[in-house]
């Protein structure tokens, strides 16, 4: 792999970064999620961190990180609400787990990457997101009762 391959691969986990963050900030409301509400508020100060880890790795390799926000997909399966307007907060948790699970292996995948580049201080530096993001799988495993 070169450089430039994965100075790219950490511009896609940036953008996923902060997808993340307009999905923490725009999708969950009501009353039954308020204790959750609180801990995802949590989660939007750690994903801004998040952010910075690839950012600071994708300049120190030499190359510029994005500014771009993926689009954030529609649940295909999940029923239209019966509100208009109403958010489906269960497909929204499920939408931004399956982000998380996603966002896991890839930071496994990174920090393999960059051993094996002989990189091992952006592979140390990529590390600490991966216990925070297997915090936020389990948080939304367990919101989503699985």
């Amino acid at each position: 792999m070169q450089t430039k391959e994965l100075i790219d691969l950490l511009n896609d986990d940036l953008g996923t970064e902060c997808r993340s963050i307009v999905q923490h900030i725009a999708s969950i409301k009501g009353a039954q999620y308020q204790a959750l509400i609180g801990e995802l508020r949590k989660h939007v100060v750690q994903e801004l961190d998040h952010a910075m880890a690839p950012a600071d790795q994708i300049d120190f390799l030499g190359g510029t990180p994005t500014v771009a926000v993926p689009t954030i997909p529609n649940e295909p399966d999940v029923a239209v609400p019966t509100i208009p307007n109403e958010p489906d907060e269960d497909a929204a948790l499920r939408l931004d787990l399956d982000l998380k699970e996603g966002q896991l292996k890839r930071y496994r995948e990174r920090i393999a990457q960059a051993n094996v580049m002989n990189l091992p201080d952006v592979a140390e530096a990529l590390r600490p997101l991966l216990s925070q993001t297997q915090d936020h799988v389990m948080d939304l495993r367990t919101a989503l009762g699985k």
